[in-house]
């Protein structure tokens, strides 16, 4: 008879990774399924989401494009089966440029996305043709992307953008959803199937004749440790993820990147309320008034605030009421494990502001105006090309969900599928082996990680 008082499956990490791969095992069959964290479900990193979803990938290969679709049909499934808990739109993502050359750039992309399974492109070059998307429809069939050339087609409908504007390309299959509200849907129903919650630290993964035991949990208030004893392991910790591996005698190539997003309230109403995420792909000069440019000029650590900052700068609005949230990582810095709390540049909320003020100029009325704003982030956990680990590791019996980087609620649900699918042994899908930790021992996939194109983040 089997131990009852053991789990099938015990997954660390009770972010949204970890919950969507609960949620997939009990929906394949898995009977005693539990998730260890020290904290509260979902309070860790996936509270701190863009909160966005896009089949918009580069390759090289469709694995990424693979995955995220597979990832959105089982979103709109949820969508649908919960009336929409999750609040799922699909306003897609804007990508904007003032720069001639960027439109080449547009188009390539789009036909490579139209190549990988992103769906088609479609180019407007003159008024007529283009549609709007239809707001309350989380399920529009229209994807691959639209490339805005006509200006004044650019000026109908994104009116707010900077008149510089030249070029947009619409990405179609993307959208927003409330993250908290999918991996508490994710969670209720996980539970309700017969997953558990165990709290606690995993200080140590056990095994016992050659074969995985269990771990012990460390309660953080009391500092009690208990044995909870498991058949599998899926290691789904985020940024932790790199030395709860190490637990196991593993060494991921993971590292961590800072992130945050900054809400402010638009009274103005700048931004309209349904515009899609907008994304400036242009490298930005921050607009500084000429007594702004010889103050900065005179300090040292703010002098690059002079210089020319990466492109990439994006937004929206999130909710019913005013509030917008802006993004943008000028200030990357990578290292091996993360810091809490996490500490930010004084001037990130100001220099994230101005930089999406070229993008959107009417932001510029809070200058000297801004409410205070708030701002909150976590950590970005990447392997060098920036793609997941997904699947089984040389350790008989742990399983690896994490490295999601900035795509995280996104790719949750496709994830926790294909991590089901590798632990009930089930027919994999085409993109599986492009995510299992055994890619870094291939020759070839050396070779590539050596001139790999493109990140794909934001």
């Amino acid at each position: 008879m089997p131990d009852a008082s053991r789990y099938e499956v015990l997954i660390i990490g009770a972010g949204i990774a970890g919950i969507a791969c609960a949620h997939a095992l009990v929906k394949a069959g898995t009977r005693r399924v539990a998730i260890a964290d020290a904290l509260a479900p979902l309070s860790l990193t996936s509270d701190k989401s863009t909160e966005c979803y896009r089949n918009w990938w580069p390759g090289p290969g469709e694995a990424m494009v693979g995955l995220m679709n597979r990832s959105i049909d089982l979103m709109q499934d949820l969508a649908i089966d919960s009336n929409n808990a999750f609040i799922m739109d699909r306003r897609g993502y804007l990508f904007a440029t003032a720069r001639a050359e960027q439109v080449q750039v547009f188009e390539s992309a789009a036909l490579e996305a139209q190549a990988l399974g992103a769906g088609p492109l479609r180019v407007h070059r003159h008024a007529g043709g283009y549609r709007y998307p239809r707001l309350e429809r989380y399920d529009d069939p229209l994807g691959g992307a639209d490339l805005v050339l006509d200006r004044a087609l650019i000026r109908e409908h994104f009116g707010y953008l900077s008149n510089e504007t030249l070029a947009v390309l619409h990405a179609r299959r993307c959208g927003a959803l409330s993250a908290q509200q999918l991996g508490m849907l994710l969670l209720e129903r996980a539970r309700d199937a017969g997953a558990r919650l165990e709290r606690g630290q995993v200080t140590s993964i056990e095994s016992r004749a050659g074969a995985l035991d269990g771990v012990w949990l460390s309660d953080l208030e009391s500092g009690e440790a208990r044995f909870v004893g498991c058949d599998r392991l899926v290691i789904a910790a985020g940024p932790h993820a790199r030395a709860t591996a190490g637990l196991a005698g593993l060494s991921l190539p993971i590292r961590c990147e800072k992130h945050v997003k900054l809400s402010l309230a638009d009274v103005e109403g700048v931004l309209p309320r349904h515009a899609p995420l907008i994304i400036w792909t242009d490298p930005t000069e921050l607009p500084w008034s000429e007594d702004e440019r010889e103050l900065l000029a005179q300090e040292p650590r703010l002098r690059y605030l002079l210089d020319t900052l990466p492109a990439g700068v994006h937004g929206r609005p999130v909710g019913a009421g005013e509030q917008i949230l802006l993004y943008w990582t000028w200030h990357e810095e990578l290292m091996d494990e993360p810091v809490f709390p996490i500490d930010w540049p004084d001037e990130l909320a100001d220099v994230t502001l101005r930089g999406m003020s070229v993008m959107v100029p009417g932001l510029r009325a809070y200058f000297e105006s801004m409410q205070r704003p708030y701002l909150d982030g976590g950590y970005y956990a990447k392997t060098p090309e920036n793609r997941p680990l997904i699947g089984p590791t040389p350790v008989a019996g742990v399983y690896l969900c994490c490295a999601f980087s900035g795509f995280g609620i996104m790719a949750a649900c496709g994830a926790g599928d294909l991590l089901a699918r590798h632990v009930h042994g089930a027919e994999l899908p085409s993109y599986a082996d492009a995510f299992v930790l055994s890619r870094y021992e291939r020759e070839d996939y050396q070779r590539l990680l050596q001139a790999w194109p493109a990140s794909g983040q934001l």
